[in-house]
């Protein structure tokens, strides 16, 4: 096998593995999305607005903590700013 059949061969291996990354990420993104709408519809009822920047402040800060790299702390901080904006426009089922 050349050098070339070889490399493709491993970028063809990483690549599948990413894909089952993908499949999981979105999975976790689809359960989470539903912790975060029922939590909104019971933020009413414990007179909860449903912005709190408070919290996102502590999402993000929890994230960090769980960071071994190679992504960098404001990488991670984008990609969650990203997810809880779309949690706020989600509909309630």
């Amino acid at each position: 096998m050349s050098e070339r059949d070889s490399s493709l061969a491993e970028i063809q291996e990483h690549r599948a593995k990413i894909d089952e990354i993908d499949r999981q990420i979105v999975a976790l993104l689809n359960k989470r999305a539903g912790h975060s709408l029922v939590i909104r519809g019971l933020k009413p009822g414990a007179h909860l607005g449903l912005y709190d920047p408070k919290r996102e402040e502590e999402i993000f800060a929890k994230v960090n903590s769980y960071n071994e790299g190679p992504l960098y702390n404001e990488n991670l901080r984008e990609i969650y700013a990203s997810i809880l904006k779309v949690m706020k426009e989600t509909p309630s089922v």
